[in-house]
């Protein structure tokens, strides 16, 4: 315990992948945590079932409903910000979708943190709002390039965020992670679509653009680059890349998976599985000195050791079979 126990904190999209994590890690310093998992009928609290803490009040529904946003940000200290669409597959076919729960999801959640009188909104950003690098490493001034609808809707979503700060003097701070993996990752993700193939049996792996970099999280290393963002003083206002400040091809990423996994795989070129040319994110490697000169933060897993520990999970069969990997997750 850090001496937290008296300070209750918000997180929506805690059924998620990042989410899930960061509210685990939150209980385990010893802030009690209000968790908001999207309302569904099946009553579903997607990674957090079966989680049990007696700091964990669990909450279901929708960040697109401004009222609800108000109640849920009630009694709290401080809010980190995670619901969202993220699929950017899915963001072509689908943009309205993203328009509103990325956008205006944003929207409520700045207002009802400002009825609320929080002391900090950790809003979460991404990468992908920065496009296929113009300079390495990328820095929280490097222009932004909505590539995709999901990027144009992150962007604008930062935007809202920071006009409420600028406006109203709403403490907010944005967290913005690069490539972050590990278990419970949607099959969307190319470690996870990877790893689920092998284990499953597979030996032609259907993967989509093997050229591109990427800076990879291990998802522990992103869940404490938030909690450092929401604890730390004097960042009210800041824009803050969470990023290892390396970058690896997706072809060495999946060697790396195959020689670790000890399997002898081709990998085939899925088309389904190919971004239209102007929107694919060729380059992506992060500065982190800003988030490891403010804060007591540094990425502590290097990429072996964040594939090993996601290997070892996906390759559960009770996790492996939640997973349909012969099916390509938009």
């Amino acid at each position: 315990m850090d001496g937290n126990n008296n300070r209750k904190v918000l997180v929506t999209g805690a059924d998620g992948f990042i989410g899930s994590h960061l509210t685990e890690a939150l209980l385990a310093k010893g802030y009690a945590v209000r968790a908001l998992c999207q309302y569904n009928s099946f009553n579903s609290w997607g990674w957090l079932e079966g989680v049990e803490h007696p700091g964990l009040e669990i909450v279901t529904g929708d960040v697109r409903d401004p009222n609800f946003c108000r109640v849920i940000a009630q009694g709290v200290d401080t809010i980190y910000h995670l619901a969202a669409l993220i699929a950017i597959p899915y963001s072509y076919v689908a943009p309205d979708s993203y328009v509103d729960t990325n956008v205006k999801g944003t929207l409520n959640m700045c207002q009802a943190a400002r009825d609320a009188g929080v002391s900090r909104i950790v809003v979460t950003s991404t990468s992908e709002v920065y496009g296929t690098a113009r300079y390495v490493p990328i820095d929280e001034a490097h222009p932004r390039q909505p590539q995709s609808p999901y990027s144009a809707t992150k962007i604008g979503a930062d935007a809202i965020a920071l006009s409420f700060h600028n406006a109203f003097g709403l403490p907010v701070t944005i967290a913005r992670p690069f490539n972050t993996y590990g278990p419970r990752q949607s099959a969307r993700a190319i470690i996870p679509t990877i790893i689920t193939q092998i284990a499953s049996g597979a030996t032609e792996i259907k993967v989509g653009d093997l050229t591109p970099t990427r800076d990879f999280n291990f998802v522990a290393d992103t869940a404490a680059g938030f909690i450092a963002l929401g604890e730390t003083p004097g960042l009210e206002g800041r824009e803050i890349n969470i990023a290892t400040g390396t970058e690896v091809s997706m072809l060495t990423t999946l060697q790396t998976i195959a020689a670790l996994m000890e399997k002898d795989v081709k990998f085939v070129t899925d088309e389904a599985r190919l971004r239209p040319a102007g929107s694919e994110v060729f380059r992506l490697c992060g500065d982190n000195t800003l988030i490891t000169t403010l804060t007591d933060w540094r990425p502590t897993h290097s990429l072996e050791d964040g594939l090993r520990k996601t290997i070892d999970w996906f390759t559960r069969p009770e996790n492996l079979a939640r997973y349909k990997a012969g099916i390509y997750n938009v």
